[in-house]
């Protein structure tokens, strides 16, 4: 936690926690001073931000706020996830409550708002981004865990009250909600070769938005821990960049 300079807080958003960081500026200059916000989504385990310095530099660097909704299981789904809420599902709450919450907190709307997830994060940022494009333009994903919908082999307890089989819940993973003709102008994701579970996913992207002529970013090709935070601290760096660059080409196209 030393290597932090900025403060992690938690707060509640529509009755949920929620971790918030305010970083701690790089220099005297304002580096953000457009207002860019980072919607962070966790992953399965639930892991949290608030002692990976390898994400804190970053947000202090380019002087970026982070809310990190806390939203148990629930795979950002659409789907009621009891554990989290009987009656509201984690995408709702992020794009019904998350997001107004940014604007009244900062005052960011669309496009300043930018999506960085980890594993089942990963996998939900994403999937947020190809339904709600114009909501989400720029996203990042770090080991997304796009087939989560294989778990339900192992008998997920989660997935298994929230879709009747693995077929309806590989009909709502991300692959399936991109649109040929609407879809986030900025997204970059990456994995590890050495994750042996979600690679193989990873890569059906990379080739399904190739086919599509949809324009991405990647990076499959460096390793180095596999999927765990080994992995995600390493590619901190390029993913926090990648969402603080975009977000200002999307600043200047609406401009």
């Amino acid at each position: 936690m030393s290597e932090i300079k900025g403060t992690w807080t938690q707060e509640s958003v529509a009755g949920h926690p929620c971790d918030i960081y305010a970083p701690a500026r790089a220099g005297e200059d304002d580096t953000n001073p457009h207002g860019y916000v980072v919607i962070y989504l966790h992953g399965v385990h639930q892991q949290r931000l608030i002692d990976k310095p390898a994400f804190c530099r970053q947000f202090d660097l380019y002087d970026l706020p982070v809310i990190a909704p806390l939203t148990k299981r629930s795979w950002w789904t659409d789907r009621v996830c009891e554990e989290f809420d009987p009656e509201l599902t984690a995408e709702r709450h992020v794009v019904k409550n998350i997001v107004p919450y940014v604007e009244q907190r900062w005052g960011s709307q669309p496009p300043r708002i930018g999506l960085l997830g980890t594993s089942m994060g990963g996998q939900g940022a994403l999937r947020l981004a190809y339904k709600y494009p114009d909501t989400f333009p720029v996203v990042a994903a770090i080991s997304p865990a796009i087939d989560y919908y294989t778990r339900m082999a192992e008998d997920d307890e989660t997935l298994g009250l929230m879709y009747a089989d693995a077929e309806a819940a590989r009909q709502d993973s991300a692959l399936l909600h991109i649109h040929p003709l609407n879809w986030p102008r900025n997204q970059w994701f990456c994995c590890d070769p050495e994750d042996t579970r979600w690679y193989d996913s990873a890569d059906r992207l990379r080739m399904k938005l190739g086919s599509l002529g949809i324009p991405f970013e990647r990076d499959l090709e460096t390793t180095g821990g596999g999927h765990d935070f080994d992995y995600y601290n390493r590619m901190a760096e390029t993913a926090v960049s990648f969402v603080y660059d975009r977000l200002e080409q999307e600043r200047r196209r609406v401009l």
